[in-house]
């Protein structure tokens, strides 16, 4: 009896799997090598095409790679063909294997056309889709019914940057990526071909492969805010946030979501993350720290040539920061250019979202995405004032920092001076303010993003995870817990405090330092740099603390002024790592009046043309070169 039990067992699960499987059993595409690359192929087709010849392309997998070409009367000649196609070489997606698939040699076909083969042996088959009116340029997979797909390429996260890689739905949310590449803790990132876009008015990103900071909702996908608990207990999103979809709108690609520092709270590298690792930091000796909290957001920008742009945040630095050490250009925007709705808040007083990007001028894009109706002026102010600048060229970072204030004082036949804030708030602070700028926001920064964000993150979220936990509090890293600590001690009142001596600040200082203009927008330029950043990440340091205090990285902070990174240079160190003397990044903080943001970007582009900055490139320099941790490396 037994026996027949458990036989009888078996056969209702076996016929219930089977019930499950045939309801449910879909495709989500799959992974192939072509010309030694790895590719996704997602499993619905661009479109679905009808050419005469298409049963004979089909191969052992029932896929064929083809490279499509819109041709006109202008460009059919087989010569402008095989140019036009030459020119697909600069696409890191299509590869020559789109070209292998033997036959005649190419003929002259009007319309859109499928080309197989190599320039001396192809096929060329004139196809007409079927629901789209026409196929963009580029590499595609085809099979035999006329299924058409734009593959993926796949590329190894081996800087550990990515929460998790993306792909677009039909319906405009997001997936995760369902493929993988051979390796430890490296995440397949599949990115598609450029030649799909071209930049209109409309959309001025088109094409531009996007990362997101972990904290802005995307469709489709769950935000982690850089907690595992987090992670697992909410739902994914159903909306974008309101920046994310800006750059959708604008063309931009996401090719996935990007590592946090725990609920954007400042964390170094050696210890302070636990629930996960912090992405590496390519310059150098590969193993200084990345800063934060948009961490994978910065390391991403300077490892990836393949990633365009990536969107973090900054209230007390964390776009500027890694942009700093990883050599970028980021920005800290004037505070309220855009609603923040769908991003998880430190303290809506202080919250910006901005872009860490190797080219200035698709960062001047995004920007113009993303904040709307920002003026750009062209004209730009005749003084500079420094702040904590070196007064001699006493080391290599300070004769970089030194040099590029020369030149820039030159390009705006502009005058320059030192600034010493502290001397100029004892001459006209308010008459009812503290004598220091210490004593009046020593404590502002640390109340505001502990006060906030208990109020508006923590106590949501241990209630709702109590209530099905029974009781049980949820794990997060120890910086968060300090100064979420620190906010409890506090009293109610001083909030209001901190948001009054904001207030006190960011008025003083702009009736007094930064003053809009009718021409150039700012009355003059504020400059300051933190040097040569050298920050071991296998060097233990203290437990995290409250971050009190009052440096020039707050000045934008308090003040809503905006506050752009520039890298000037790179500058030798020894490191302790390799033995040997490596390089790192220099770069120098601007800022201007309130509002004008579009100044500072038109004033990059201008010194980019005139050879004073230069876009940065990936590796292990910002001037290129294979990291560290890639040379002589297979699969990375």
């Amino acid at each position: 009896m037994l026996a027949k039990t458990l036989l009888i067992l078996t056969s209702l699960v076996i016929l219930h799997v089977w019930d499950v499987v045939t309801l449910s059993l879909r495709s989500t595409g799959g992974t192939l090598m072509l010309g030694n690359l790895p590719y996704y192929v997602p499993a619905t087709p661009y479109t679905t095409v009808s050419a005469s010849g298409i049963g004979r392309l089909q191969n052992v997998n029932s896929l064929a790679p083809v490279t499509v070409v819109s041709v006109t009367a202008r460009n059919g000649s087989t010569a402008s063909l095989e140019s036009t196609i030459g020119d697909f070489a600069t696409d890191d997606v299509w590869n020559s294997g789109f070209l292998e698939g033997g036959g005649d040699r190419p003929k002259y076909h009007s319309g859109s056309i499928s080309l197989l083969g190599s320039n001396q042996s192809s096929t060329i088959i004139p196809i007409s889709t079927n629901g789209s009116s026409t196929i963009p340029n580029g590499p595609y997979f085809l099979s035999a019914t006329g299924a058409i797909y734009q593959p993926y390429r796949l590329y190894s996260d081996f800087a550990g940057a990515f929460t998790q890689p993306l792909i677009p739905n039909s319906d405009g949310s997001y997936a995760a990526l369902p493929a993988a590449l051979p390796g430890i803790q490296s995440p397949a990132i599949g990115v598609p071909s450029r030649l799909y876009y071209t930049k209109t008015p409309s959309k001025p990103l088109a094409g531009v492969r996007l990362g997101v900071k972990d904290i802005y909702d995307v469709a489709g996908v769950k935000t982690s805010d850089g907690n595992r608990a987090v992670y697992g207990f909410y739902p994914p999103k159903t909306v974008n946030s309101v920046p994310v979809q800006r750059l959708i709108d604008a063309g931009a690609i996401i090719v996935g979501k990007m590592k946090t520092s725990q609920f954007a709270n400042g964390e170094l590298a050696t210890a302070d993350w636990v629930d996960y690792h912090s992405p590496f930091n390519p310059r150098g000796d590969g193993y200084q720290d990345p800063s934060s909290s948009s961490s994978g957001a910065g390391a991403g920008a300077g490892s990836y040539p393949w990633l365009d742009l990536t969107l973090g945040s900054d209230t007390g630095g964390s776009i500027r920061g890694p942009s700093q050490v990883q050599g970028l250009f980021g920005n800290r925007p004037t505070h309220g250019l855009v609603d923040l709705t769908g991003v998880m808040p430190l303290a809506p007083e202080l919250d910006t979202a901005g872009f860490l990007c190797r080219d200035p001028a698709i960062w001047k894009a995004a920007g113009i995405a993303l904040y709307a109706d920002l003026p750009f002026y062209n004209s730009y102010p005749s003084t500079i004032q420094t702040i904590g600048f070196p007064t001699s060229a006493t080391n290599e970072a300070s004769t970089i920092i030194l040099s590029f204030l020369a030149q820039l004082q030159a390009f705006l036949n502009a005058k320059t001076s030192p600034l010493n804030l502290t001397t100029s708030w004892t001459a006209s602070r308010p008459a009812s303010a503290p004598p220091t700028l210490l004593s009046l926001l020593n404590r502002t920064y640390p109340v505001l993003i502990s006060k906030q964000q208990t109020r508006l993150v923590r106590d949501p979220f241990y209630a709702a995870y109590a209530a099905v936990h029974d009781g049980r509090k949820p794990f997060v890293d120890p910086s968060p817990l300090v100064r979420w600590a620190f906010g409890d001690s506090q009293p109610d009142s001083a909030l209001a405090e901190a948001q009054t001596n904001k207030s006190i600040f960011m008025d003083w200082f702009n009736s007094n330092i930064l003053r809009n203009d009718s021409r150039t927008c700012s009355d003059s330029l504020l400059l300051y740099s933190g040097g040569l950043n050298i920050q071991y990440r296998n060097l233990y340091n203290r437990p995290p603390t409250v971050p009190f205090g009052f440096s020039n990285s707050r000045i934008s902070v308090f003040s809503e002024v905006p506050d752009v990174v520039v890298p000037v240079g790179q500058a030798a160190y020894e490191s302790n790592i390799t033995g040997h003397a490596e390089v790192l990044p220099v770069t120098v903080d601007i800022l201007a009046a309130r509002g004008c943001d579009g100044m500072l970007f038109n004033l990059v582009q201008d010194l980019t043309a005139a050879g004073i900055l230069n876009a940065t490139q990936t590796g292990q320099t910002i001037k290129g070169g294979e990291i560290l941790l890639k040379r002589g490396m297979i699969g990375l």
